[in-house]
């Protein structure tokens, strides 16, 4: 009886999860009420207030449950055999995907924009991603595929900064549909400054083919 319980628990927040991630990418924090979770959900607004005490700790909670996915996403780009400027390439495709097409990645996302007017510390989203950036241009650098100028740390925070403003401007002004698109041309005016020894189109090609393959594979972001 008790896992029966633990399990319609589980289901519950879940579904309000979703419901909020929803609203929140779609129509922002500050357009978003526990009645709007409510209505989407099907579930009451007891039960949100139950599960998550306040708007905030949805806020909250939908920011953390993509913070849990990142390891695993890592992970899949982090074969050896795979030259790390490609490995890293690939990542950005993947993490633009999920900014594109899922919904806990756009409210998150969103979310981190509008944090000013959240009554709760939202985790870094950046932090991470940068991090990954500077281990895979460190491993370039290893291998002899960095351009000697380049130092990993500072340029893993130009990267990421400039990679989340392609992303945030793109979508602004051409929809999510065309961020992979803007994300090609990006790259292809970037990698000839950091890559060694290898053709960008087809650092970027390979990479592409990756996250495709990851894709057809049943992988999510």
């Amino acid at each position: 009886m008790d896992s029966t319980v633990q399990e319609r628990a589980r289901a519950t927040r879940r579904s309000l999860l979703e419901a909020a991630a929803c609203l929140f990418a779609e129509q922002g924090y500050a357009g978003t009420s526990v009645n709007d979770v409510s209505a989407r959900s099907g579930r009451t607004s007891g039960s949100v207030y139950f599960h998550y005490a306040s708007k905030e700790g949805l806020a909250l909670a939908v920011v953390r449950d993509r913070f849990a996915t990142w390891p695993g996403l890592a992970a899949r780009y982090a074969n050896p055999a795979v030259p790390p400027l490609e490995r890293l390439v690939a990542l950005s495709y993947e993490i633009a995907r999920a900014l594109a097409e899922d919904t806990l990645t756009r409210a998150g996302a969103r979310l981190w924009a509008e944090r000013d007017i959240i009554d709760a510390p939202l985790p870094d989203p950046f932090a991470l991603w940068t991090t990954a950036t500077t281990r895979l241009l460190a491993q370039a650098r290893t291998t002899g595929h960095l351009a000697r100028q380049v130092r990993p740390a500072p340029t893993a925070r130009t990267l990421v900064r400039a990679f989340f403003g392609l992303c945030t401007l793109t979508e602004a002004l051409e929809g999510p549909q065309n961020i992979s698109h803007r994300l090609t041309d990006w790259w292809l005016l970037t990698l000839p400054c950091l890559q060694r020894g290898a053709d960008p189109a087809e650092t970027v090609g390979r990479a592409r083919a990756q996250v495709m393959t990851g894709i057809a594979s049943g992988a999510t972001a």
